[in-house]
């Protein structure tokens, strides 16, 4: 007896298994059920760059992808939606960004200005910031505020403090650059920060707030221009609560989610949460799951910058945990390591040309504490690196006080010592990289050759490296930063591919780190709903997961590989509705 039900189970196992195709997410007949909506066309899952011919939805979520003749059987008439997308394009899962400042600039938005970046300092000092101050003192606002001005252009002629005070003397001015790493403040700024006093008397000069740099006059008194957390410094005395209200803040979450869904994301961690010092957002999109408005997955994180007190911050980032939902995720911090190399403030070895290092907010003790007690309360670490020696600082610590479960991450990464992959690899450290900075006008990559060591002037931001040594890398366009740079997924995908921005007279930028279709589509999709923990809802079309998925007007794998920035999704699908329509 025992023999003839161990030979009944033997068979029922083998015939079972035969139900299943190898790689194919078909659901078996007893699960079977009438599909809501049923897609057939080109399907690029994103599960081991698998193509399959169809897919079926119920209830938001995919319950099957293979052949065409298998998504048949999920449909009855009457009450399954077919769409036939065949010859038309793509279908892919949802992108995501994992690194951007959507949050902190269309709230500047919302009560300031965006600054272009063609525009000059003439037009900034003649129009820009007069027109801002006048909307500023209409609306009753406590502070004159922008973002975007581009540094390699106002370097030459930097506006200051005394040029401020004359267009507007009686309110705090802040603008930041495109990159938010350097800002404009008046006199008055300046005095609210305890920087200097009204009648010119210094209090603050250079290096003195920790993470920044006050530049000084030949006066003796600052200028009015703040490097790297100098500005952050300045901007937590602006009147940050009255600001931005939650309901401003819903506002403005709708437009993002409306710009987001057209360009074709549907995952999205935001680079600086609590960018006016508190909790406003956390609690708009709060608001807004609860009520089924928001239409994307939304990641938080909480920065903490060098000058701040660290233990009181960090129990504001663990008391935001609050806040999660369904697809709200507040379980970052933000670490600033350093600056930007291009314009001299990562933290580089060999040293800049010039002699100077760049500026380091951090010592290697101190992030690897932070890492260790963000960790132990559930949260991950999300850190800016772009130097060489930043980037292996900060891996330093990662391994030596962080859970390699984590999933802790560097952002940007514009040079790695070549040890460091193999080091991210091992401890399971994320990279979510600026592929679309991987390129540079043919004058700009001679203008760094002045100020940058051999070599780096050549070589930009690492691509292939990091897939070649098994380190899980997502894409990100760190809007508004660089804000001449594409910030759509299909726009980043062909710099990838190409190393050339095809609105840019330049030559293809450090080729051997140029990646495969594939791959980019990998570090948009799957690659991202890792580094955010969704990857077992999301980031792929694979039965059980959350139907996000978009219908691309170009089949961006074959087309010719200087037409990709030009694909655009027809339709965005989040959870299975349709949440964009071009």
């Amino acid at each position: 007896m025992k023999k003839l039900l161990l030979l009944i189970a033997v068979i029922s196992i083998v015939f079972g298994a035969a139900l299943f195709v190898p790689g194919n997410a078909q659901a078996a007949p007893s699960e079977k059920n009438t599909a809501d909506l049923v897609v057939y066309g080109k399907i690029f899952t994103s599960e081991g760059n698998q193509i399959v011919e169809a897919f079926a939805v119920k209830d938001g979520k995919y319950i099957y992808a293979g052949d065409k003749k298998g998504a048949e059987e999920f449909i009855e008439k009457g009450k399954t939606e077919v769409l036939d997308y065949s010859g038309k394009g793509l279908v892919m899962p949802g992108c995501g960004n994992g690194h951007a400042h959507y949050l902190s600039a269309f709230a500047v938005k919302s009560f300031g200005t965006m600054i272009a970046f063609e525009d000059t300092v003439e037009k900034f000092l003649t129009e820009i910031v007069p027109t801002t101050a006048k909307k500023a003192k209409e609306t009753g606002a406590k502070a004159v505020y922008g973002m975007g001005w581009e540094f390699q252009t106002f370097k030459k002629n930097m506006p200051t403090r005394q040029q401020l005070d004359a267009i507007c003397s009686d309110i705090p001015m802040y603008f930041a650059d495109e990159e938010n790493h350097k800002s404009l403040v008046n006199t008055i700024a300046l005095v609210n920060a305890g920087i200097m006093k009204a009648d010119g008397t210094v209090l603050k000069k250079g290096n003195d707030i920790r993470g920044g740099e006050i530049d000084m006059g030949a006066d003796g008194t600052p200028t009015g221009f703040l490097k790297e957390q100098a500005a952050t410094y300045v901007r937590s005395f602006l009147d940050n609560e009255n600001l931005f209200s939650v309901d401003m803040a819903k506002a403005s979450m709708e437009k993002i989610q409306e710009l987001l869904l057209s360009e074709g994301y549907t995952m999205y961690l935001d680079g600086y949460s609590s960018y006016f010092f508190n909790d406003t957002y956390y609690q708009a999109a709060n608001q807004m799951d609860k009520a089924d408005k928001l239409n994307f997955v939304l990641g938080f994180s909480y920065e903490i910058d060098s000058w701040m007190n660290l233990d009181e911050v960090l129990e504001k980032a663990i008391a935001a945990k609050k806040f999660a939902s369904m697809r709200v995720k507040p379980y970052w911090i933000k670490l600033f390591m350093d600056g930007t190399v291009e314009s001299g403030t990562g933290f580089i070895e060999p040293v800049y040309l010039d002699g100077h290092q760049g500026i380091v907010n951090w010592t290697e003790k101190e992030i690897t504490d932070i890492t260790r007690k963000a960790n132990a309360n559930g949260l991950i670490m999300h850190i800016h690196a772009l130097g060489n020696k930043g980037v292996n600082r900060v891996v330093n610590a990662y391994i030596n006080g962080g859970k390699p479960e984590m999933r802790n991450t560097i952002v940007h990464l514009r040079n790695v010592n070549e040890p460091d992959y193999k080091r991210m690899a091992d401890n399971n450290i994320y990279v979510t990289s600026g592929m679309l900075w991987h390129h540079n006008t043919n004058e700009t990559a001679e203008e760094l050759k002045t100020t940058l060591p051999e070599g780096m002037a050549e070589n930009g931001y690492p691509m292939k490296s990091f897939f070649d040594n098994g380190i899980n890398v997502s894409f990100h366009t760190d809007y508004p930063a660089l804000s001449n740079s594409p910030d759509d997924p299909f726009g980043i995908m062909e710099i990838a591919l190409t190393g050339v921005y095809h609105l840019e007279n330049g030559n293809p930028w450090w080729p051997e780190e140029l990646v495969t279709r594939e791959q980019a589509l990998t570090a948009l999709t799957i690659n991202c709903a890792k580094q955010m923990f969704i990857e077992d809802e999301r980031g792929s079309i694979k039965a059980g997961k959350y139907a996000d998925f978009l219908l691309v007007d170009k089949d961006v794998l074959t087309c010719p590989v200087t037409e990709i920035h030009s694909a655009k999704p027809e339709a965005t699908y989040f959870e299975g509705k349709r949440v964009f329509v071009r």
